[in-house]
């Protein structure tokens, strides 16, 4: 019989710590309702202590989002704990998870204190926390670098402070399959309270071994797993849920262990997270990349052609993957079109978003002789993406020679007036976004550029996602476009739109705090 893991989702809290991910406060929400579809159990909200604007996204999911528990970050410090509290406080089911590092490098390069000044603070923050909820996480951090020894002290303090879950993490990625498994079986069997917690592990892939150092721990006893979507994290990241979730059903017979993932949905997740915080998945990505059902080899595919499971252990289907598959054309009716829409898992979108990417969805057929499951999604999340637009794309005409330097004219309106002006640049998508500058007076920092296919062929759609950043606060822009000069284009004037409408948002929200606004 197999036992449940417990899977711990952090995307919005490390996940989001990734270099150049940003995402606003309605991101995190859509993001956090897709993971309870997706039947995480906990969602780590954020860090509420770390920025008004990450409290205020942390308390209005734990309004919104039911299902999972909710859970906010705090250091073992009052402040933390009551702010985390404070946060949470909306939620059906609620968590605290505290923490401080116990590694010998962190108590004597950054805190400065003995072991009990340490094991003081850890039982402190947790005895706190159980005045405002019984769900009460700890971790010792950078605990593969811990004393043994040591480490096991804290965690029996922590047990008998209240702690309800014990979190060792592997917080710079130092540590091996081998080596992790053994600390994990270390702590059941020396800690005395151990079985009155749960074990849950926390690893970061800087030398590549996350997802393994994280199957080590649950087949040494670990039973709730930490993880994000796409593995994305602070530097190489963190383990991927994707690929944790896949190996133990698919190795069922081995692990002997379940989870509550809707693994169909995994897929649509993914994409979702790479959209909204402009962090592109790698085409050989393991279970959700785009080469993951791809079978090149001539020998492979007449395997595959024969008998699927020759080279492939899992179905496209099993976690929502939908390849390439030629689906649509211009005779596709509104009807067939949103049916469809919800056959991919948007079957959450408005009328009025499903009625603009619909009009989409024509324009772009009369660009393609086949338009393919990609696209429509490629359509779907620009228009999710859409917020009030204070400059409307029109249009651009950019010309690149490389004789000559090149230029580009662009249009947009604003208020139903016409703006149009003409640059040069290093290359036709610089020109166009000099005049953009130029047009909308907006000279953020343009701190990430990407432009990826959609699908095949030299008339595949060009997905251009660009972050943009004006006085500490980032902004993603999406746009996609046969043209990959007009898609970025749209993509940047995106951006802007957005940068101008979460401004005005902080300063509303900053002014009514203030009292300025009754």
């Amino acid at each position: 019989m197999s036992e449940r893991v417990y899977v711990f989702d952090t995307t919005l809290r490390d996940g989001e710590q990734s270099p150049g991910a940003s995402l606003n406060t309605q991101e995190k929400i859509e993001i956090a309702m897709q993971l309870a579809r997706l039947g995480v159990d906990i969602i780590e909200a954020g860090f509420p202590i770390s920025s008004p604007g990450d409290f205020e996204a942390v308390k209005l999911i734990a309004e919104r989002v039911k299902g999972p528990v909710i859970c906010g970050l705090a250091r073992a410090k009052d402040i933390d704990v009551d702010r985390a509290a404070e946060a949470i406080k909306p939620a059906e089911r609620r968590r605290i998870h505290t923490f401080i590092a116990t590694s010998q490098i962190h108590r004597e390069k950054k805190l400065r204190m003995s072991k009990e000044e340490i094991i003081d603070m850890a039982v402190n923050a947790i005895k706190r926390a159980r005045n405002y909820t019984d769900d009460v996480e700890f971790s010792p951090e950078d605990a593969s670098r811990t004393d043994i020894d040591y480490m096991c002290d804290v965690i029996e303090a922590a047990i008998d402070a209240g702690a309800t879950t014990i979190n060792i993490p592997d917080t710079v990625g130092y540590s091996n399959p081998f080596e992790f498994g053994s600390r994990i079986k270390y702590v059941r069997e020396k800690v005395p309270n151990i079985n009155k917690a749960i074990i849950s592990i926390h690893c970061h892939d800087d030398l590549g071994l996350a997802v393994a150092n994280s199957l080590a721990g649950l087949t040494n006893g670990a039973r709730q797993v930490e993880c994000t979507i796409n593995g994305i994290g602070e530097r190489a990241g963190n383990a991927s849920l994707e690929e944790i979730v896949m190996n133990l059903k698919c190795r069922k017979d081995y692990f002997k262990l379940e989870t509550g993932i809707q693994t169909e949905q995994l897929y649509r997740t993914s994409r979702m997270v790479s959209s909204l915080t402009g962090l592109p998945v790698q085409p050989n990505k393991a279970i959700i990349g785009g080469n993951a059902f791809a079978h090149e080899a001539g020998i492979h595919q007449d395997g595959v052609l024969k008998e699927r499971t020759t080279y492939e252990i899992m179905l496209p289907e099993d976690v929502g993957w939908v390849g390439t598959s030629m689906i649509m054309g211009k005779h596709s009716g509104r009807h067939a079109f949103k049916e469809r829409l919800i056959q991919l898992g948007y079957n959450h979108l408005n009328e009025e978003q499903t009625n603009k990417a619909f009009e989409r969805f024509k324009k772009l057929c009369d660009k393609k002789k086949v338009v393919y499951d990609d696209d429509l999604i490629s359509i779907v999340e620009d228009e999710r993406m859409q917020i009030p637009e204070t400059y409307i794309f029109s249009s651009i005409r950019a010309i690149s020679d490389n004789r000559d330097e090149p230029s580009a004219t662009v249009e947009i309106i604003r208020d139903g007036k016409s703006m149009k002006a003409t640059s040069t640049g290093d290359g036709p998508v610089d020109a166009a976004y000099k005049v953009i500058q130029q047009l909308t007076q907006v000279q953020a920092h343009l701190v990430n550029y990407n432009l990826q296919a959609v699908t095949q062929g030299t008339d595949s759609q060009g997905v251009v996602v660009v972050t943009l950043e004006e006085d500490g606060l980032n902004v993603t822009g999406r746009g996609s476009n046969t043209d990959v000069v007009v898609a970025s284009a749209i993509a940047y004037l995106n951006a802007i739109n957005r940068l101008i409408f979460f401004k005005e948002k902080n300063l509303k929200a900053k002014k009514e705090k203030m009292g300025e606004i009754i």
